[in-house]
């Protein structure tokens, strides 16, 4: 079956796509990455989006890329992935999967939003205990760096460190290794889906919106003109255990996600 990887240059995405290769029951045929138009950044992991195409060119696969106005309502932001839905059937494509590991709202919400567009949703690592999926992703070579950690669960000096054995030891007990409750976002820049290594080191480091950011600079690369890293949202856990989408100036702390 053909099918588009949600892509959000992270370490578990990156991770399904060697997934699903290594099954081979599935041709992943893209990435499908929403991009903020105004700041040219990938959403919610922060990144530039010359990034994003370096990752694709070596993973081998296009980008289909979703733009998105800043802020964002839900609204517009649905309408924009209806119509990358839309594309995909037209292209032939029958499914999409998604990197997610175990937070049953977003699984709920995939599952409702694939059901409306007419594809199968796929979750190649969903169910994995998470201790294990980490160790399993590093000992095959996953190389990743956290873009952006929540200062209330990781101290704000993370941002920008190597995902690796010795950080998730210094993490607290409560944080999940594979920050799957967005207790932090990486960019991966090697692993086993990649063709070669894509090299990049920490620049600035800054506060928004009550997360902390790293700049993901290319080696032999200045950081150039551009502004701070800007999400189209974020995706917070509340109190009572909901999720809730932060699209900058709006907020729909009752949205189910």
């Amino acid at each position: 079956m053909r099918v588009l990887l949600s892509w959000s240059g992270g370490k578990d995405s990156a991770w399904a796509l060697q997934v699903l290769r290594v099954a081979g029951e599935h041709e992943v045929v893209g990435l499908v990455t929403s991009v903020n138009e105004v700041f040219g950044r990938v959403a919610i992991h922060g990144f530039r989006e010359e990034l994003l195409l370096k990752q694709a060119a070596a993973a081998g696969l296009p980008v289909w890329r979703v733009p998105l106005p800043f802020p964002c309502t839900n609204a517009v932001y649905e309408e924009r992935m209806g119509e990358v839905w839309a594309r995909a059937r037209g292209e032939g494509v029958e499914g999409v999967a998604f990197g997610d590991l175990f937070l049953e709202e977003v699984r709920a919400y995939r599952e409702r939003t694939m059901e409306g567009a007419g594809l199968q949703p796929i979750f190649p690592l969903w169910g994995m205990p998470t201790d294990a999926l980490a160790e399993e992703m590093m000992a095959a070579g996953v190389r990743a760096r956290l873009t952006c950690v929540d200062p209330r669960v990781v101290p704000k000096e993370f941002a920008g460190r190597e995902w690796d054995r010795s950080l998730l030891a210094e993490m607290r007990e409560d944080v999940d290794p594979c920050g799957e409750r967005g207790e932090f976002h990486t960019f991966c820049w090697a692993g086993p889906m990649f063709s070669g290594e894509i090299a990049v080191r920490c620049g600035e480091r800054l506060e928004r919106d009550g997360f902390w950011y790293a700049e993901m600079v290319g080696v032999n690369e200045g950081r150039g003109p551009g502004t701070p890293p800007s999400p189209y949202f974020v995706i917070k856990v509340l109190d009572s255990g909901r999720l809730a989408l932060d699209f900058g100036s709006v907020s729909l702390p009752s949205l189910d996600v």
